[in-house]
């Protein structure tokens, strides 16, 4: 795979994931979690800490999920193992603060990890379809 591939796979990936992250987050994500832990929330997110995540992230989902499925050429694989990671990776935070947290609730479990398995999937999904075209 080329440098140019991998470079495309991963600008995809991330511009597909932060768009649709930033609506969701804005639109429907915010409210549902200010209903349950208003009074914890930031008014402004600490951004450096959100980029981290989105550059790392994105990384790990290239390297575990997109690239053994462009290699193996098939965009199907990207979307499912895509939101199988996703799943596990939202899921564990969710399910981490639902145990350990008084005000969390389970519909914020729900609504999140199911987010971050569609959105995982989808990104993925999309960075291999497009990177295929210089693969």
């Amino acid at each position: 795979m080329s440098i140019v591939t991998l470079i495309v796979l991963y600008l995809v990936t991330a511009l597909v994931f932060l768009a649709a992250d930033a609506v969701m987050l804005t639109k429907f994500m915010r409210p549902l979690f200010e209903r349950y832990i208003g009074d914890w929330l930031l008014d402004d997110p600490r951004l450096g800490a959100a980029a981290a995540f989105y550059l790392a992230y994105v990384a790990g989902v290239v390297y575990l999920v997109s690239r053994p499925a462009l290699i193996a050429g098939d965009a199907t694989q990207a979307l499912v193992q895509g939101a199988i990671l996703g799943a596990l990776a939202y899921g564990t935070y969710e399910f981490t603060n639902w145990a350990t947290l008084r005000n969390w609730s389970v519909v914020q479990v729900m609504v999140d990890t199911t987010w971050g398995a569609v959105l995982t999937g989808v990104s993925a999904w999309a960075g291999v379809m497009v990177a295929r075209v210089f693969a």
